[in-house]
């Protein structure tokens, strides 16, 4: 399986939309067995896609990431785990042991989707307590 997660200083990168680099991790049976960086291209979102398909990416681990870019991402058969953020060995390992929805991954301010299921706002729902 080749799982992409897109990459700045070490860590996940806040935005796959504008991101400039994915490392390309190779894992067989949950050991790595290499890892590359990849530049991605700047020239619109089907070109982004092209070039993460190419690559024969399965998983796309990423931080914030556009609907339509999910979508057709999805629609080429990759599966995408968005609002992760964490450096980047630390999210790997997570996603190896299958500990990644653990809160400690989740983008500050995250109160979309993870993981098939919805994530409840700290905030919402919540009566004004002063």
């Amino acid at each position: 399986m080749l799982v992409a997660i897109p990459i700045w200083q070490g860590r996940v990168s806040p935005v796959f939309d504008v991101a400039g680099q994915v490392l390309l991790i190779e894992l067989e049976e949950s050991v790595e067995k290499s890892r590359r960086e990849q530049l991605l291209p700047d020239e619109g979102p089907d070109r982004r896609v092209d070039r993460i398909v190419e690559q024969g990416v399965g998983t796309l681990i990423c931080g914030a990431i556009s609907r339509l870019l999910e979508s057709l991402l999805v629609a080429r058969g990759i599966q995408v785990i968005p609002q992760v953020c964490g450096s980047v060995d630390e999210v790997l390992d997570a996603f190896n042991a299958g500990e990644l929805h653990n809160e400690r991954f989740a983008m500050p301010g995250c109160c979309g989707r993870r993981k098939g299921r919805q994530r409840r706002c700290r905030t919402r729902g919540r009566k004004n307590q002063s």
